[in-house]
């Protein structure tokens, strides 16, 4: 009887120990996106939307990172091509929870000309200044965001993410972000 080992996926480099799939994969994430947040462990994905709820663009982290921190580099990604001309690359109006509430955020908005419908945290002076309007209507269509991705997590392979690579998980969610705008198409 021969009795065989399981050779480690790990490989030695510089000094440190790199995994097999960070070494094939060099846009994979260190921590495969996976990482604790409040509901247990998994990963998150940031994704914007149209108002129609035609998903535009998606970008999958690990769970603690904050949803501010990646606004702007799916913000920047998002093109929407038209008919003629170039591709439109700015929304005249961005919803987003108050998770969303920075000044950075709203400086990086009000530079590119886009209006800012996020409501202010508790702690934020401007809360509490009735000359800081809020565009109550406009902030209730954001629930087309959440109603878009509780459509991607009731896809079975989303919302239980079988794949190991963040990659992996990630074109999945654009698959499921095509079958969705197929779907709302036709």
């Amino acid at each position: 009887m021969v009795h065989r080992r399981h050779v480690g996926a790990w490989f030695a480099v510089g000094g440190g120990r790199v995994k097999k799939s960070l070494k094939t994969h060099s846009d994979e994430p260190a921590d495969h996106a996976l990482g604790r947040s409040r509901g247990g462990y998994g990963s998150k994905f940031h994704i914007v939307v149209d108002g129609n709820g035609t998903p535009l663009e998606v970008e999958v982290t690990a769970g603690q990172v904050h949803d501010s921190t990646r606004l702007e580099p799916v913000l920047t990604k998002v093109k929407v091509h038209q008919k003629q001309g170039r591709p439109k690359s700015r929304p005249k109006r961005l919803a987003g929870d108050k998770a969303y509430s920075s000044r950075s955020i709203r400086t990086f908005l009000g530079n590119r000309g886009i209006e800012a419908v996020i409501p202010h945290r508790d702690d934020e002076a401007a809360r509490h200044d009735p000359e800081v309007e809020f565009d109550k209507a406009t902030y209730k269509r954001r629930s087309i965001v959440e109603q878009t991705i509780g459509w991607l997590k009731e896809c079975r392979r989303i919302g239980t993410r079988f794949e190991k690579l963040a990659i992996n998980f990630l074109a999945m969610v654009k698959l499921a972000m095509i079958k969705r705008t197929l779907r709302l198409l036709f």
